[in-house]
């Protein structure tokens, strides 16, 4: 608590445990799962698009260690566009950045449910929903301790995971299953590839690396954040792409004929049955459904914590979203409304839930890449040759890349993002009085 009494967010988080949570949030192993679909965009090259991707998101993981450096708060992408670039805008990018976290722990609830429903009919759907969203918003009202703990232990069994496949792969190979050899250059180089299908599947990748954003919302619970962060945003964002590519390469050496899956969205399963049987296949089945309760555990703490940020500052009811519970030290009601919201996947539609996420996590970007520009090379003056490589080249190309991939999304994506963004624009306006007055800003200091 500080002098008032009022409690506040607890420095207990270490770099290591940061970096855990970061690709908890990631769920590595959704690698498996999107993989059938995937790959046929891409015609067989899914190594090389997760290559890409890591590229695009390198960019951007730039730009979040150098804003997380200069503004170590609770906000992550809210506030760095709020004080780097307006008040207004970072209101607006806050409200989109929403989507990505506040709609995930409902995305895993619907996907458990989903898994679960088709194993066990006999258990109606709703029974493992809720069970989940339960679990799931109790070990984040224990404190976030718990939580990194919790999520440590599911993240070490997704890299199990891809240590066994990698395993059964190498043996399958040496056996002569699939391409028959360790070494080849086909999933990462393809003549008859369409360069305009490649680059559609970017953007679905790209998705794949959150995680790195949202360890910038623990700012205040991490001890030396201006340290410890941006390590952490380069370690997730590194060890998340060399995972995808390990993987996706062995995928397509033990599978070469990716046309002939009976169902692309459950070629893993046909590929585990392949190399490991009903051992492999239920082992990757298993934790599948604990990288859910992963994912969501990390994805509820993030959005919680950016509700925390917009209540402390008033710019949402702060006797609401600007409470902390005095014995764990969580913003409580934040995670209860996020639980409330996840129960929507007993009858929202997935396609709609993704779509949401889609344009909130590029609008973002876009603008954590543009606030570098305007905090060090405009404001700061920063402008030797040095400073305009750092903080004018380098984000104004991951503006670029963001940007560009924000447009490319599908129509259904951007129609409802934008009518997300609207109902936004529309409470900024109310908020400020038709602009008459700035939103309510969040003061700089530690917590």
């Amino acid at each position: 608590m500080n002098m008032t009494g009022t409690p506040q967010l607890k420095r207990s988080l270490s770099l290591k445990y940061v970096v855990f949570f970061g690709l908890a949030f990631m769920a590595p192993t959704t690698m498996f799962s999107t993989y059938g679909v995937a790959v046929h965009s891409t015609n067989g090259m899914i190594p090389t698009a997760y290559i890409v991707a890591l590229i695009v998101m390198l960019f951007t993981a730039y730009s979040y260690a150098q804003m997380v450096k200069a503004l170590p708060n609770a906000g992550a992408a809210y506030t760095f566009t709020q004080k780097s670039l307006s008040p207004h805008i970072g209101f607006l990018v806050g409200w989109t950045i929403l989507l990505d976290y506040v709609l995930s722990p409902m995305i895993s609830a619907l996907l458990l449910g989903i898994s679960m429903g088709a194993y066990f009919p006999s258990i109606p759907m709703y029974i493992w929903i809720i069970g989940f969203i339960v679990t799931v918003t109790t070990v984040n009202i224990l404190g976030i301790s718990v939580a990194a703990k919790f999520n440590t232990g599911l993240l070490f069994f997704q890299f199990g995971t891809l240590a066994l496949f990698v395993a059964f792969s190498v043996q399958g190979l040496l056996n002569g299953k699939g391409a028959g050899t360790l070494f080849s250059s086909l999933p990462f180089v393809d003549s008859h590839v369409n360069m305009s299908d490649f680059m559609t599947v970017i953007p679905i990748l790209c998705f794949s690396f959150l995680g790195f954003d949202a360890v910038t919302t623990l700012s205040e619970e991490t001890k030396n954040p201006q340290k410890a962060l941006p390590r952490a945003i380069y370690l997730i964002t590194i060890i998340g792409g060399v995972y995808y590519v390990i993987g996706s390469y062995f995928l397509q050496l033990v599978w070469p004929d990716y046309q002939s899956f009976q169902d692309p969205e459950a070629a893993y399963m046909e590929i585990a049955f392949h190399i490991g049987g009903n051992f492999l296949t239920s082992y990757v089945l298993a934790e599948g459904l604990m990288s859910s309760f992963s994912s969501a555990v990390a994805s509820g703490t993030s959005a919680s914590r950016i509700l925390y940020a917009m209540g402390r500052e008033r710019v949402l009811p702060s006797k609401v979203f600007g409470y902390l519970s005095p014995a764990y030290r969580t913003p409580v009601f934040n995670l209860l409304l996020i639980g409330c919201i996840a129960l929507c996947a007993l009858f929202l539609d997935l396609t709609m839930a993704v779509s949401l996420i889609s344009f909130g996590a590029f609008f973002a970007f876009t603008f954590v890449n543009l606030s570098v520009i305007s905090h060090y090379f405009i404001r700061e003056k920063q402008r030797s040759w040095v400073g305009t490589i750092r903080y004018l080249l380098i984000p104004f190309i991951g503006a670029c890349l963001t940007g560009l991939f924000w447009l490319k999304l599908d129509i259904h994506s951007l129609i409802l993002g934008s009518v997300w963004l609207a109902l936004g624009f529309i409470y900024l306006l109310n908020l400020t009085k038709m602009f008459r007055q700035p939103p309510p800003e969040l003061a700089i200091e530690e917590a």
